[in-house]
């Protein structure tokens, strides 16, 4: 075991040992002591709790360990498959009718973005959350059959709560080390995550809508954070933990917006 998973352990007390953090990560390409330095970053950024970050990791699981769906269903859903990130940027709204035509295209969606989905009539196919996002098309995602890949973190435990039991479809998520039925696929924000985990569930090819790297806030990504250089400076982090990942990236990457990141293609006017 690495030095960064010994330290994790020590510090928190916890009761994982080698061979269940060994079964967690069975299927994901990102392990914890390569994804362990950034998330110390961004915790000394921003003031993060590690401890309140893994005891929402077990609240989650607890909630879930009994009806939970299996991780290998949306592996299936995913591997080989053309995929849509999609955010709920400033261009989000633009992008509407490019994301109705992209009929053969999985469409995994963060939080916010899942309003605009619904509203105009497009199922999402996963959705990707820390509940964030207005809880009643949430709901409705789950209702149309979506896979709601939910994220705890130290700040949500009272949404998890009020929220967890009336989804369904969930796998869950962390940012810290995994427990059982929660799972750590990297990133940050809602929308980087989307990316990270359809590159951990081997997909063809990851398009990013929507996402613009941009403080605006839109009538879809409201969420808690309305200060603009908080805002930022997350998204500033997501966009530089997505230039990591390209590099290493067995998908092939584009992304449909006026943002540049590096190792993303352009993909412009392509039709899908």
């Amino acid at each position: 075991m690495s030095h960064y998973k010994l330290m994790h352990i020590q510090d928190f007390n916890t009761k994982t040992n080698k061979q269940s953090i060994k079964n967690h990560f069975a299927i994901l390409w990102v392990k914890f002591d390569d994804w362990f330095p950034y998330y110390q970053e961004i915790r000394n950024e921003f003031g993060y709790s590690t401890e309140k970050d893994q005891n929402a990791a077990y609240l989650l699981s607890r909630m879930i360990v009994r009806r939970s769906i299996d991780i290998k269903k949306l592996e299936k859903k995913i591997r080989g498959r053309d995929v849509l990130a999609i955010g709920a940027g400033p261009s989000l709204e633009e992008n509407i009718d490019f994301i109705r035509r992209s009929k053969k295209h999985v469409k995994v969606v963060a939080d916010g973005a899942v309003e605009a989905l619904i509203k105009n009539k497009i199922k999402p196919d996963v959705v990707v959350s820390d509940l964030d996002g207005n809880p009643t098309f949430l709901k409705k995602a789950g209702k149309l059959g979506a896979i709601m890949v939910i994220h705890a973190h130290g700040d949500n435990e009272d949404a998890l709560t009020n929220l967890v039991p009336k989804l369904r479809n969930i796998i869950g998520s962390t940012q810290v080390m995994p427990v059982e039925k929660v799972y750590n696929f990297g990133g940050f924000t809602d929308g980087d995550r989307c990316v990270f985990m359809a590159e951990e569930m081997g997909a063809k090819s990851i398009v990013l809508v929507g996402m613009d790297f941009t403080d605006q806030t839109t009538k879809y990504s409201k969420g808690k954070t309305n200060n603009e250089k908080i805002k930022g400076r997350k998204l500033k982090q997501a966009k530089r933990l997505l230039e990591i990942l390209s590099k290493r990236s067995k998908s092939m990457l584009f992304i449909n917006s006026r943002t540049r990141i590096k190792g993303f293609a352009k993909l412009g006017s392509m039709k899908p």
